[in-house]
């Protein structure tokens, strides 16, 4: 008898994404609905933070002061968070952490409704919420998953990030209505206690001898003491990946001011030429970015279903970390040649739908040869400070270059392409690291 007969139905099916051997079906599936549940409840939120913070005084620019903030708060938040993981094993750490933030989301609530200023508070709050949350499940997933099972099991629970990102967004869409928006809070915290009930009942699973890789008393054992910058920075590849993920960011940012900036640049040449017929500025763009987050979209989850699984398999996580750079590459040379918004716009495309996919699960897949400590800690500050860091230094980039230089958009596009050129190197060198811890 092969080993494809004695399958289950569904993980016959799964094997059609990505190869799913006998008895790996429900924990993928049970980590990929957690997840899901995870995103579905960060995008229900997403709506009620633009409409507090964009509705008070000071509207879109103290938006931005705020986001630079963010990065601030993570360099307290995330040795608290290290601390914190020091002195807890695994399941007390998750439930302890995700009930203070689904606890924080109904002090949230009864502070809106008694009309308490929090939009400041709230957007800050959530910063944290969906860079520490997300990163923590990941941890938690790479906790369970050896290095080889990982490679092939995480194309199935990116797939359910993916997901809950479209789901949270449609949801949130149909309740604000019916609901209110302030009600959304306590949606979104009911969601996460559900998360939270599915990863109990995940890590009772795998702690069963029969089941889990690393059942028993690892998982019940505290992470050690380290600091979670100390863990980064006196470790090469954690270092090399923290600075992989910082150019990321910040070339993926700086895109999407390029992008953003074409799309203006766009509606108000479509105004100049026939103000009588062109639509107002405000309904170009909204029409273009909702039919651009629709492509992105379904793209990203057609990717997640049938590419990055053959990627990682046939080319390996080595090759997969040089795929996104090099479209990043390709596209940002168009565009400095060819500033034109159709050019730009497939340009976002490709490298954003390449980012939700591929190179999401690349980057779970990098931490599965780490420590469990590594794993809870630096990931933590790699997910947070080190992404959030790649805004900030876009932000900076942007400021620079509009107030003193008066950069085109294509001048942009040229220094996207050097940022590119970094990345690529350190992607060169955490292959070589990755190689070196696996073998």
């Amino acid at each position: 008898m092969t080993m494809t007969a004695t399958l289950a139905p569904v993980e016959r099916a799964l094997n059609i994404f990505t190869e799913v051997r006998q008895g790996e079906a429900a924990s993928a599936l049970m980590l990929a609905l957690n997840i899901f549940l995870i995103l579905t409840a960060y995008y229900i939120l997403k709506p009620v933070r633009e409409a507090l913070i964009l509705s008070g005084s000071g509207g879109a620019e103290i938006k931005s002061y705020v986001a630079a903030g963010q990065t601030l708060l993570l360099l307290g938040a995330v040795p608290l968070y290290a601390w914190f993981a020091g002195r807890h094993d695994r399941r007390s750490l998750i439930n302890r952490v995700t009930l203070f933030f689904a606890l924080c989301l109904a002090a949230f609530y009864f502070l809106a409704i008694a009309g308490a200023p929090i939009a400041i508070a709230f957007y800050l709050w959530v910063g944290i919420f969906n860079l520490m949350v997300p990163a923590q499940f990941w941890a938690f997933a790479n906790d369970i998953y050896t290095p080889e099972a990982g490679k092939r099991l995480f194309v199935i629970v990116a797939f359910g990030a993916s997901s809950g990102a479209v789901f949270g967004s449609f949801l949130a869409g149909h309740l604000i209505e019916p609901v209110g928006i302030y009600q959304l809070l306590l949606v979104s915290a009911g969601v996460l206690l559900a998360s939270l009930l599915l990863t109990n009942l995940i890590d009772s699973r795998e702690r069963k001898p029969s089941i889990g890789p690393r059942a028993g008393s690892e998982a019940e054992a505290p992470l050690g003491r380290n600091g979670a910058f100390q863990l980064v920075l006196k470790n090469r590849y954690l270092l090399l990946i923290a600075l992989l993920m910082l150019f990321l960011n910040w070339v993926n940012t700086t895109g999407e001011y390029i992008l953003g900036r074409t799309v203006k640049e766009a509606a108000a040449a479509l105004l100049a030429a026939d103000p009588d017929l062109a639509p107002n500025e405000e309904t170009f763009i909204g029409h273009f970015y909702a039919d651009f987050f629709t492509v992105v979209n379904i793209a990203g989850l057609l990717l997640q279903l049938f590419v990055v699984s053959r990627v990682l398999k046939y080319l390996g996580v080595r090759t997969a970390i040089f795929i996104l750079p090099l479209i990043a590459l390709g596209g940002y040379l168009v565009a400095a040649f060819y500033p034109l918004l159709a050019m730009v716009r497939w340009v976002k495309t490709a490298e954003n739908a390449t980012d939700y996919s591929l190179q999401n699960t690349v980057r779970q897949v990098l931490f599965l040869p780490t420590t469990r400590e590594q794993k809870y800690k630096a990931k933590q500050a790699i997910d947070t400070f080190f992404v959030r860091s790649g805004d900030v230094l876009s932000a900076a980039l942007v400021f620079a270059g509009t107030t003193l230089f008066a950069l085109s958009t294509a001048q942009f596009a040229m220094i996207n392409i050097l940022l590119v050129c970094v990345w690529l190197l350190l992607a060169f060198m955490v292959g070589r690291e990755h190689r070196r811890l696996v073998s």
